[in-house]
């Protein structure tokens, strides 16, 4: 019966972000940090432009995360009005793509674990995967239902272990990028992801057992 070991490498089908940026138009993210750290018109044309180009992986990262696009555009909005508060403290302006990410995954870790009390305490049913959110657009039959089984275990894990989990196989970011996302340390963040994946082991089935047999 196959495991997800191997699941991991096919979910890597609907598409990460870690890949290298096309090429961008414009100025570049440290330019248009350091502008935006103004008070005039200039800086907030400048942190507008910021917006428009990092919104929509901002987007792709909280709905990978949660497995839906349930209140993703909230998230986002509050993470940008959160690196907008913060932009002094942004140490290294070019790496402005990455600390928004880490904030995303801060709100969207709240989020989570608010969720899972709720669950715990019966006030809610888990929220539904939504596979159209999740899955690249030419994704076969098989790949989303190996999508909709991941995502309900993940639901069942504590937020941290999922949500390395999930930057690590399913948007593909390195290891080092997992720890920084994610606020803790290389170490921490490999036992997550081994605790996550060690439960996946233990709990999945193929969807498509029965047609292997």
């Amino acid at each position: 019966m196959p495991r997800p070991a191997s699941t991991a490498t096919r979910l890597r089908l609907i598409g990460g972000t870690e890949s290298t940026d096309a090429p961008q138009s414009g100025p570049s993210d440290e330019t248009l940090v350091l502008r935006a750290r103004g008070k005039d018109t200039a800086a907030t044309n400048a942190f507008e432009l910021l917006y428009r180009r990092h919104a929509g992986t901002a987007l792709n990262l909280a709905v990978r995360i949660q497995g839906s696009s349930s209140d993703v555009e909230d998230v986002v909005h509050d993470a940008f009005v959160r690196a907008h508060q913060r932009l002094a403290e942004l140490r290294e302006p070019a790496a402005f793509r990455s600390w928004l990410g880490s904030i995303v995954v801060r709100l969207v870790r709240t989020r989570l674990r608010r969720r899972r009390l709720i669950a715990v305490l019966g006030l809610a049913t888990p929220e539904p995967v939504d596979l159209d959110a999740v899955a690249a657009p030419d994704a076969d039959p098989e790949v989303r239902a190996l999508l909709a089984q991941v995502y309900a275990l993940l639901q069942t894990l504590p937020a941290d272990e999922r949500i390395a989990w999930t930057l690590r196989h399913v948007e593909r970011h390195r290891l080092e990028s997992v720890a920084a996302l994610a606020g803790c340390s290389l170490a921490t963040a490999k036992r997550r992801i081994a605790r996550a994946q060690d439960f996946l082991k233990e709990h999945f089935v193929s969807p498509f057992a029965e047609d292997e047999a």
